[in-house]
């Protein structure tokens, strides 16, 4: 994968059982089972990180309810952190990566060798699309994930519900001591997505005038990160008065009680009438989609973050659209092999705050309850499997 830098030799690898749990989907609308499957090894420019907490993401729960395609029995996950117990060859030596090493790995792993890649769109990665969202493996074409029979298993991401994982090095950071292993899980993808949307997409500028629809696990990090980008005015807006009271923790300066309030009157009247700078529309839905542009400024821009079910469609007033030169950007990710450092390196200056967004912890054995929990919505913030 990587062949162009000096690299380390393999490194002898911690202990590392020939056996680990995982939860494996077998089927959509099924529940996740707790099975023993082999232990991954990492091929040349892979880590093998043993897993300490994997955040718990809508998008999993988009492929656990079949409204989003994935080749299965797979093992879900993509948000984690761990300790590193082995290494692939070809790691190169700048990466500071070594047994024993504190990491977390990012959701979106570009392959580092395409056309996206090499423009550093590592967001729009061909082959994490082509080869890991389509058909769960890896760049080589193979998946790292065998039941003990020897059955292939799909990876979705790097599998990160398991005890051990392996994760292209394009996908990793270091962690520092300073912050907390396992609430650090949520910083390669709710923090990922959220610093994907603020700074790459929408570009929040000092003194703009923002709107946050929806303050799940991925919203309160918008929250945090347009904060501290210079935005004078940080709208919050959900259907919950705990994820609200939550988002004002984060730096919210003000909130919206969507379920008894009507959201755009609101904001525009918080915005003396004109609109925000920017909405962030966190949950993929059409109607909050609608809302989202319905609470835009003149030469406003919509920054589309969530998921929506399935082939979900929303209707948009072209015409005011045009008139009001107002823009419309998908945002999925952030450019992991820059910006994971750079999110990495907010939560160590305290401007990201993990351990006040992971408000609930699971354990593996219990990962369908926490996905249960999240699909009643009763998860403020994210939550977290540890291992």
């Amino acid at each position: 994968m990587i062949t162009s830098e000096s690299s380390t030799a393999p490194q002898p690898s911690a202990h590392v059982p020939k056996l680990m749990k995982a939860a494996v989907l077998r089927e959509p609308g099924g529940e996740l089972t707790i099975e023993e499957i082999r232990t991954p090894a990492p091929a040349r420019g892979e880590v093998l990180v043993k897993v300490a907490a994997c955040g718990v993401c809508h998008t999993d729960l988009h492929v656990m309810k079949g409204e989003v395609r994935f080749p299965m029995p797979g093992v879900l996950g993509h948000e984690v952190s761990g300790i590193v117990a082995a290494l692939g060859d070809g790691i190169p030596d700048r990466l500071g990566l070594a047994i024993g090493s504190r990491v977390v790995g990012a959701f979106i792993m570009p392959c580092g060798e395409c056309e996206a890649c090499a423009q550093g769109r590592d967001d729009l990665c061909h082959q994490f699309f082509d080869l890991n969202r389509l058909r769960g493996v890896l760049y080589d074409g193979s998946s790292r994930l065998f039941t003990k029979d020897g059955s292939e298993l799909a990876m979705y991401s790097m599998g990160g519900l398991a005890e051990y994982a392996v994760i292209p090095v394009t996908g990793v950071s270091l962690l520092p001591e300073k912050l907390p292993l396992q609430d650090s899980a949520v910083l390669g993808c709710a923090a990922l997505t959220a610093y994907g949307a603020v700074r790459r997409a929408a570009d929040v500028r000092l003194g703009e005038t923002v709107a946050v629809v929806a303050t799940g696990g991925v919203g309160s990090n918008i929250v945090q990160i347009a904060r501290a980008s210079g935005a004078a005015q940080v709208i919050a807006i959900d259907v919950d008065p705990t994820k609200l009271k939550a988002a004002a923790a984060l730096g919210a300066t003000h909130t919206i009680d969507a379920a008894h309030t009507d959201a755009v009157e609101a904001v525009r009247a918080l915005t003396d009438g004109r609109g925000v700078d920017v909405a962030f529309e966190v949950l993929g839905k059409p109607a909050t989609f609608r809302q989202a542009a319905d609470m835009l400024r003149d030469g406003g821009r919509l920054v589309a973050v969530g998921i929506a079910d399935g082939a979900a469609t929303a209707d948009i007033e072209i015409t005011r659209l045009v008139r009001r030169s107002q823009r419309i950007i998908g945002s999925y990710g952030a450019r992991t092999r820059t910006d994971l450092r750079q999110v990495v390196s907010l939560a160590a200056a305290d401007v990201l705050r993990p351990h006040q967004t992971v408000t609930r912890t699971f354990t593996l054995d219990d990962a369908s309850k926490a996905y249960g929990a999240l699909s009643r919505g009763e998860i403020t913030g994210r939550a977290v499997v540890v291992m």
